[in-house]
């Protein structure tokens, strides 16, 4: 039990109507949690006004509401607090809940359109395996030292945030590595989060279906680095055009990272196969099982966030050697017959780009490469063309297919995709809507040395249809076709 006085330090309070010498049982923000002795925080979020559900949260047995507008009249017997953004009382009530624990590690924010889950659980295996007690918050996975804990969003809500980051200090963890949103930069669920230091991996087009537009997304991902402290450090990719802009009002230790240009962390890509990376790093020669140039700017802002932590340089050299991949993510299988296939998340224009390019540097036998895209539903519906356009540029063989359709017509957005064909390539392009038999297609149509891309879902082990999640996983597909469990 806390006092709400005390869980509403800091908070920006408009009005006080009642008691705030409460022993507040929990926050919580959605009503159907709410039990006796809550404290319920109203918050305008894009689907729903909590708002609509004080007499609910009261009713479940809420003492205390936090709301932005005040109703017409309010009970005596509840406590009432009018604040000037739920959003960002919910964050900073939540740190005060549970005792500030974000300040008592090294929280490192990664932010950026691709590369965040890579560069931020690299980061964790990197600490790991040097011997630092640590945590992880990603896409795909939360990891508390070796516990693991099922991911439901890239960035969580601040209230399981910062439950996550009471069991981290719990847990001794020294580090905390996080994948951070636009969407939970613009909803204020980071809001007042002390972070270490930040890193910026690159910009292109995405989530343009929330924030409307490539400037508004830039501005999104600004956030971070512009609430940054003057002792915290940021990180920036300077190989991005935007990479300057990022940090541009951060009152953060700015340090630039770069493998085309000079740069504080500089790094050099010496040889890019199938086996692997031979970079340079500072002048050390550094080898690693990743592939493609992506994968050697990640490594390169690992090695900058490890120096800017003091981590030692000579064991870090060393431990990125024997990092290895993230699930999901030019994640290759190697298939009888000599057929190679790669799986990745790229649900981008520019990461479906930069995949299929490292794709090519692969092909040194010169096989075909057979392309299975898809787009989601709800979803910036503008990159569908270019998408479908850059695939049948750079595939002999395209599947378009579905991806996660959710409330959308998946033959509707094949239509769309479609349209970005140019005629002359038409003739190399297939559609087929089922996914499992589109990449059971694109494994019956590859020949010897042909590579076989399977890209948009990445790590997923479901497919989302008519707000229905159906057990599905592109690599489980491709590896029952070729007789592998």
């Amino acid at each position: 039990m806390e006092s709400l006085q005390d869980i509403l330090y800091k908070a920006p309070i408009v009005e006080v109507r009642g008691n705030t010498s409460l022993s507040i049982r929990e926050v919580q923000f959605d009503s159907r949690a709410v039990v006796k002795g809550d404290v319920f925080v109203a918050i305008k979020g894009t689907q729903t006004d909590g708002h609509a559900y004080i007499n609910k949260a009261i009713q479940s047995g809420a003492i205390a509401i936090v709301c932005e507008e005040m109703p017409e009249s309010t009970s005596e017997e509840i406590t009432w607090i009018k604040v000037k953004d739920g959003a960002q009382a919910l964050a900073i009530m939540c740190s005060n809940f549970y005792h500030q624990p974000a300040g008592k590690m090294q929280v490192v924010g990664v932010t950026g359109t691709n590369g965040k889950t890579t560069t931020a659980t690299l980061l964790y295996e990197l600490a790991k395996d040097l011997g630092y007690p640590v945590g992880l918050i990603s896409t795909i996975r939360v990891c508390i030292n070796d516990t693991e804990i099922p991911a439901t969003h890239t960035t969580p809500d601040a209230k399981s945030l910062h439950a996550l980051f009471y069991q981290m200090v719990e847990a001794g963890c020294r580090f905390c590595f996080m994948e951070v949103s636009s969407h939970a930069l613009v909803q204020y669920r980071v809001f007042g989060v002390p972070f270490a230091g930040a890193i910026f991996t690159n910009i292109t087009r995405d989530h343009l279906d929330y924030h409307g537009t490539f400037q508004e997304y830039l501005k999104a991902k600004q956030i971070l680095f512009n609430q940054l402290s003057d002792t915290s450090f940021a990180i920036t990719n300077v190989d991005d055009k935007n990479g300057r802009i990022m940090v541009q009002n951060t009152r953060a230790r700015v340090l630039t990272y770069s493998i085309t240009k000079a740069a504080q962390y500089s790094g050099k890509i010496l040889d890019n196969s199938a086996e692997g990376l031979l970079l340079t790093i500072e002048g050390h020669e550094v080898w690693s099982r990743l592939r493609g140039t992506f994968n050697a700017s990640n490594l390169l802002a690992v090695y900058a966030a490890a120096m800017e932590l003091d981590l030692s340089r000579e064991e870090t050299l060393v431990s990125l050697s024997g990092l290895t991949g993230v699930d999901g993510r030019f994640q290759t299988f190697r298939f009888p017959g000599e057929i190679t296939a790669v799986v990745d998340y790229a649900h981008t224009p520019d990461a479906l780009q930069n995949i299929l390019d490292n794709v090519q540097q692969m092909n040194t036998q010169n096989g075909r490469v057979i392309v299975v895209v898809g787009c989601g539903g709800n979803r910036d519906a503008g990159k569908r063309p270019e998408m479908a356009r850059i695939a049948a540029e750079a595939g002999n063989q395209v599947i378009l297919t579905s991806d996660n359709p959710r409330d959308e017509d998946p033959e509707e957005i094949l239509r769309q995709m479609e349209v970005g064909i140019p005629i002359s390539l038409k003739k190399r392009v297939l559609k087929i809507t089922n996914r499992e038999e589109a990449i059971r297609t694109a494994c019956t149509l590859a020949q010897k040395n042909d590579l076989i891309l399977v890209a948009g879902k990445g790590h997923e082990t479901y497919q989302e249809i008519g707000g229905i999640k159906y057990p599905f996983d592109d690599r489980v597909i491709l590896k029952q076709y070729f007789g592998q469990s």
